[in-house]
């Protein structure tokens, strides 16, 4: 089978195409043939070597992939070969046949675009736990959603009104994608581009700042993102995209007792009950039309490379996709 693979940490060029064996499924694992890929920030981190957790070399990236099933393991009960699944994975992602494991996989109807079904999982999962399980978002609050063009954002705007949102508050780095987020919902929209902008979303809530601020840019964003945050007022960090990272002094949070709280997936994928009870909910969203999820662009697999390079520029909207 063709996969994309990284023998060293780098720039976008050190994504090269390779032929490998296709994986054999032992056990719980489900092989998948993918039919989509979903390509997420947390992808760059990898090649870089910058993630979370340690990236060992070689690496095949891709966390979420959408397909058919193939094969399975001995002891998998749930899954049989033929099933339109979509999964979230460790690793292996970029590629014609990828490995999960059944307790990752979850069944999408007939009529489900595998290309949508791709860009669901991380980023919906991510922007419902950020909002729902960390930043515990009440009912007519206010909440900061940066980088609101893009995959985790526009999902995140859907959410927060979904959720009872008093007022959501979008910023982003042009008119074009400032528009976007407004179809989304969005309520107040402010381009981080211009000097000050933290005044601005003082501004929109009569100087009270917000109650949920969604950052994962890091660097002067955090630092000015901490100023909007309002008395009682949650920021969730889910990322560090300028690669910069932050200074702070924790006991400035205590005057107005506000919290900055930190989220990876992947400790939720660890609760099984509450992975399943979210992915249900978004999936039923996104099936009663409640729910709409941006594709940006389609591309094949072997333009990985450049993929990874569109999303660091930031000049992308909604979710890239890479097709096998």
């Amino acid at each position: 089978m063709k996969a994309i693979q990284l023998n060293t940490y780098g720039g976008p060029e050190v994504l090269q195409r390779v032929e490998l064996e296709k994986p054999i499924p032992a056990g719980r694992e489900v092989l998948i043939q993918v039919r989509a890929v979903g390509v997420n920030y947390a992808d760059t981190a990898r090649r870089e070597g910058q993630y979370v957790i340690p990236t060992p070399l070689p690496f095949i990236p891709g966390a979420e992939v959408a397909g058919i099933v193939t094969e399975v393991g001995e002891k998998v009960t749930g899954v049989t070969p033929g099933m339109r699944v979509v999964s979230f994975i460790e690793s292996g992602g970029y590629a014609e046949y990828a490995l999960a494991d059944e307790r990752s996989i979850f069944p999408i109807g007939e009529h489900l675009d595998f290309n949508l079904a791709a860009a669901l999982p991380l980023q919906g999962l991510s922007a419902y736990h950020i909002i729902k399980t960390m930043g515990r978002l009440q009912h007519g609050e206010s909440i900061l959603v940066h980088a609101a063009a893009g995959g985790v954002g526009t999902i995140a705007i859907q959410l927060a009104k979904l959720f009872g949102a008093g007022k959501v508050i979008a910023t982003a780095s042009s008119e074009q994608k400032l528009l976007l987020a407004r179809e989304m919902g969005a309520d107040v929209l402010v381009n981080y581009t211009k000097e000050n902008w933290e005044q601005e979303v003082l501004e929109a809530t009569g100087g009270r700042g917000v109650d949920v601020a969604l950052e994962m840019a890091g660097g002067d964003v955090f630092n000015k993102t901490l100023k909007c945050l309002a008395t009682f007022g949650r920021l969730v960090i889910y990322g560090v995209a300028s690669g910069e990272q932050s200074r702070m002094y924790p006991s400035s949070l205590m005057a107005r007792n506000q919290a900055v709280i930190g989220f990876f997936l992947p400790q939720i994928m660890r609760k099984p009950e509450l992975l399943k009870t979210s992915m249900q909910e978004l999936f039923n969203y996104l099936s009663e039309g409640r729910l709409t999820l941006t594709i940006g662009e389609v591309f094949p697999l072997e333009e990985a490379a450049k993929v990874h390079s569109l999303l660091q520029s930031r000049k992308t909207k909604g979710k890239l996709i890479l097709v096998p």
